[in-house]
């Protein structure tokens, strides 16, 4: 993070290091190339700096610590790519929400969850930071809304389809809020994570079984069947290879980002407009195609990037 991106540096303390060790410290620097965030590790002798800062006009923190620095007595540690940001006023406190609400982004966030749902959750997620909801609650109202949507497809009706299709959405939306919260709380859990996806793959199964009912009930065409079956494998294994492919890949590109990610946000979104069309029939071979190419390419980018860990691992065991 650049610090002049969410920093007032007028009033910020500018800091000249040289090698390991602070040259000099203050505010009207212009000569500098770090930040001071404002902590320090001292021992009892930053007293005496305190008392010679004084008595030679200066009275703040800085000028001790420019007293060690003239000893060669202060190092410094560069945080790096950690967030952080100095807090005086309103202003800052706006800017440091709006920062927390951009580190809640996931690198994983395919373009679906990137354009249109993380704006509005996030909006979402900060009212509900106000309250005592837990991550885990927001994971199952998020799963009731979207059982809710869901349940209308069976109907097969085109008053019941948009009414799912909007429901869906609403459902995509706040399936983020419930990480964004946790997140933001500090109350990231294993179980959490797992209850989330627990969650999901029901939801999942509901709509596209509730789209392939609905259907068949109005038209009797059995090869609808054949559709939702391929729609839900297609689902699932996308879903059971997303994490890792996700873990791989964040790791073998060294961006943290991944380039290229169809995955549920997707999913939901063909199945949202194809149910505001009414065009069940065409979503379904949509998901299942995508859903299972999506599967076979990781399958591919799989064997290419870890076939070669296996070779050395066997080379290294015969050695």
């Amino acid at each position: 993070n650049n610090p002049k991106d969410h920093l007032n540096i007028d009033d910020a303390t500018k800091v000249l290091t040289i090698d390991h060790r602070i040259e000099t410290i203050g505010k009207n620097l212009t000569d500098y190339n770090c930040i001071d965030t404002g902590i320090f590790i001292c021992n009892p002798v930053i007293f005496d700096a305190l008392e010679e800062s004084i008595s030679k006009g200066d009275e703040g923190l800085s000028g001790g610590v420019n007293v060690l620095a003239q000893r060669n007595k202060m190092r410094y540690l560069r945080l790096a790519d950690n967030y952080w940001i100095d807090i005086d006023d309103k202003t800052d406190l706006k800017n440091a929400e709006r920062f927390l609400c951009i580190k809640l982004k996931k690198d994983t966030d395919g373009p679906v969850s990137r354009i249109l749902n993380r704006p509005i959750s996030l909006r979402i997620s900060k009212a509900l930071l106000k309250t005592g909801i837990t991550p885990n609650q927001i994971s199952v109202l998020s799963c009731v809304i979207g059982l809710a949507g869901a349940s209308l497809f069976f109907f097969g009706e085109y008053f019941y389809l948009v009414l799912g299709g909007i429901i869906v959405h609403i459902h995509s939306i706040v399936d983020g809020c419930d990480g964004e919260i946790a997140r933001l709380k500090l109350r990231r859990t294993k179980y959490g994570g797992y209850l989330d996806s627990f969650l999901d793959r029901y939801v999942d199964a509901v709509i596209i079984l509730g789209l392939t009912y609905g259907y068949w009930s109005i038209s009797g065409d059995s090869m609808i069947w054949i559709m939702g079956f391929a729609a839900i494998i297609g689902s699932f294994i996308n879903t059971y290879t997303g994490e890792k492919y996700d873990s791989i890949f964040k790791i073998r590109n060294g961006t943290g980002r991944i380039k290229f990610r169809v995955g549920r946000d997707v999913r939901l979104l063909i199945i949202v407009v194809g149910a505001l069309t009414n065009q069940i029939p065409i979503l379904l071979i949509i998901v299942a195609v995508l859903a299972n190419f999506e599967a076979i390419r990781r399958l591919i980018l799989f064997r290419n990037k870890l076939g070669n860990d296996m070779t050395d691992m066997h080379r290294e065991f015969a050695n």
